[in-house]
């Protein structure tokens, strides 16, 4: 599945706090009920995270997350904390940790699958000695690997190195046909940069300037540890960024690529060889392991265009020193100390802030669960997820998915045709929850337990060779996109599917212990939220089947897009962190998919009451009402904190809004909202009913 479109169906934001100061007005009363003081305290809910100061009315994060934001110190490894996901992904990465002991030691819990496999890769990963004689390997691989006299060179290179799951120049890959999701065709798209976006090598202001300037610094280090003089590294280093900063230029922008008809163009392997003829396309493809391939989809055709007019035009010398930094930066986790510090000095000061590097455990934790991770998935499912946590969390499902058919009936700017494609949609969606029902198969992995470096390039060639086995056939709708351990969910619009991973299924987002408000607030708005993306500004375009169609009416298309274009123009207000402000083209989808989603969940979690007048009754005892407890429960599963420098790197490449902004942007829109706290007209999270932001 192409990245850039899971990115923005995906519920994980990686953003900050806003440093936009807020203002401190006298405190209310404290919004309870007038018996309050005599109720307990809802479970599911940090009340010492409550800040009893802050005003939810004038700032409701603040009222919610204000007093764990002043008492939680970001983890010395982490770029950013939050109550939520890093916590919970904390909990599941020590779990992870005794199975992949274990099975190092030759312990692993009978039943655990690929259990050999797992150990060997995650133990030649923790052999940090190993890892230092592991240079000699390296160079015997980049002579091979970077020798480059002529197109053809350059084009067998290219596509070995691609094989490998590196891609230097250009991507190639798997994907739906946007046209007919029920088939796999080949990809290639814009690739073959070094820093996290295009935007690095083109902005002009000092920040930007300056990060360059840390960036050829950081890959002059990395030719001297590869044994270059100085002055020679030097060289090498610029002419790395002067070709990347080329093919920066010819990059589409992440706002382009949010329009999935930017990125559909089926030209085949006849029409890329018409686009940029001076390219060897079949020995690439046949280096890359895809000599067959002829359906091909080419997301951006004038990026190819600029890799020709490179081909045709950079000196031989020139291609040595990028590739030999793409296959170094590809597998730095394999490689001596000097690389991976040098690695984290790099990113720690320019791009995350982190002050200390993650421990070798925990990266061999993640490594191994991207490599193996639906063989690590099965011993942890069984470890920690429970039925009832699979079985609510359907239940909550099928209850979202009725307030959305129900809301559908109130959308005054929808017309009947419109609205009936809607519905057929929403009741074709599929629900994936916990883990897949078919696993992985791993027997063409080999693992190598005395070279990490060996077995770290054999996954990579392992999966890049999964994923272009796919080309030609039909889809596998079986077939997951994370792996369960993970703490996230999805929307995947050709498959018209929602997944939630049994790593989210954990408190704070679904506690067995919670009201129901509580979990309908938290886990309840994940689910509408993944609802909503089949319905926002992206995922409207594919319909039932999954396919890129336009199923709307003019009137609908029109009304559709001045409801959206609200919602942008609310978010561009807000500052992200310091002078960078959120980009509300680049958020529109994941905004969209949290204020619908609120909306949705509310709606579900009132009807789920009703019909349940013993549970409403409990629920009713606790200090705050329910809807005071939802979008407590909300609010609190986004308590977050960013060091400055990650916040400024998410500004620019998340397709989400930073977390106070997922809290109090959305619920300024909301009229449940403000009754639960009884808001008045003229406090800041009551938007004035002319500017209220509305879609679904």
């Amino acid at each position: 599945m192409r990245k850039a479109l899971l990115a923005a169906c995906c519920l994980l934001a990686s953003a900050c706090k806003t440093a936009e100061p807020a203002p401190t007005p006298p405190p209310p009363p404290p919004p309870r009920q007038p018996v309050a003081e005599a109720k307990p305290l809802p479970p599911g809910l940090d009340v010492a995270a409550i800040n009893e100061q802050a005003n939810p009315c004038e700032d409701f994060y603040e009222y919610a997350c204000g007093n764990w934001v002043k008492s939680t110190e970001i983890p010395a490894d982490r770029p950013r904390w939050s109550r939520g996901f890093d916590a919970i992904t904390a909990r599941n990465e020590e779990v992870l940790r005794d199975i992949l002991e274990a099975a190092s030691t030759g312990k692993a819990s009978e039943g655990t699958p690929y259990a050999q496999k797992l150990g060997d890769f995650y133990g030649a990963c923790m052999d940090e000695p190993r890892l230092e004689a592991s240079l000699p390997a390296l160079k015997a691989e980049l002579a091979k690997l970077t020798a480059v006299k002529s197109a053809k060179d350059l084009a067998e290179v290219v596509g070995t190195l691609h094989s490998r799951s590196v891609f230097p120049l250009f991507h190639l890959g798997s994907n739906n046909d946007f046209k007919d999701a029920s088939q796999m065709i080949g990809e290639v798209d814009q690739a073959g940069l070094g820093l996290p976006d295009r935007d690095y090598y083109l902005k002009e202001d000092e920040k930007s300037k300056g990060l360059r300037t840390a960036y050829v610094e950081h890959l002059k280090n990395i030719f001297v540890l590869l044994g270059e003089m100085p002055e020679q590294a030097a060289k090498s280093s610029a002419s790395v960024m002067e070709l990347e900063t080329t093919l920066a230029k010819a990059s589409m922008t992440r706002v382009e690529r949010r329009e999935p008809k930017n990125l559909y163009h089926r030209l085949e392997r006849k029409g890329l060889k018409a686009e940029a003829p001076a390219f060897p396309w079949d020995v690439y493809f046949t280096a890359a392991g895809a000599r067959d391939v002829q359906a091909l989809n080419v997301t951006h055709p004038p990026f190819f265009k600029e890799v020709e007019r490179l081909v045709k035009t950079a000196k031989p010398e020139t291609w040595k020193p990028y590739l030999t930094w793409h296959y170094v930066l590809s597998v730095i986790p394999a490689l001596p100390k000097g690389f991976q510090e040098e690695r984290f000095r790099f990113t720690a000061q320019n791009l995350t802030g982190a002050q200390a590097d993650v421990p070798r455990w925990k990266k061999c934790v993640r490594f191994t669960n991207g490599a193996l991770g639906e063989a690590l998935a099965q011993p942890f499912i069984a470890k920690t997820f429970g039925v009832e946590g699979k079985t609510t969390t359907q239940q909550m499902v099928v209850e979202i998915e009725k307030a959305f058919e129900r809301n559908l009936d109130t959308l005054a700017w929808m017309d009947a045709p419109t609205r009936e494609q809607a519905l057929v949609k929403a009741r074709k969606i599929v629900n994936k929850i916990g883990y897949p029902d078919k696993w992985r198969n791993y027997d063409a992995l080999k693992v190598e337990r005395g070279s990490f470096l060996g077995s770290w390039v054999s996954a990579s060639a392992f999966e890049q060779a999964r994923q272009l086995a796919k080309i030609g056939k039909p889809v596998d709708k079986d077939e997951w996109l994370m792996s369960p351990p993970t703490v996230n969910a999805y929307y995947n619009p050709p498959f018209n599917e929602i997944v939630f991973p049994a790593g989210i299924l954990q408190p704070p987002f679904f506690n067995r212990e919670a009201t129901a408000a509580v979990n309908f607030g938290a886990m309840g708005m994940v689910v509408g939220h993944e609802i909503t993306h089949g319905f926002d500004d992206e995922g409207r375009q594919y319909d039932a089947e999954g396919n890129l169609r336009d199923w709307w009416t003019p009137a609908s298309d029109k009304a559709f897009r001045e409801r959206v274009a609200c919602v942008k123009e609310q978010y561009d207000g807000y500052t992200a962190v310091d002078e960078l402000k959120v980009n509300g083209a680049l958020t529109l989808g994941e905004n969209v998919a949290d204020l619908g989603g609120l909306k949705l969940a509310h709606a579900a979690m009132e009807a789920w009451l009703a019909r349940d007048p013993e549970m409403a009754k409990q629920v009713n005892g606790y200090r705050f009402t329910p809807s005071q407890q939802f979008f407590l429960g909300y609010a609190q599963s986004w308590c977050s904190k960013y060091r400055d420098a990650f916040a400024r790197q998410m500004a620019v490449v998340d397709p989400h809004s930073p977390p106070y902004w997922r809290v109090n942007g959305p619920v300024v829109n909301l009229p449940e909202f403000q009754k639960a706290f009884q808001c008045q007209e003229g406090t800041k999270m009551v938007r004035p009913v002319a500017q209220r932001c509305e879609v679904w």
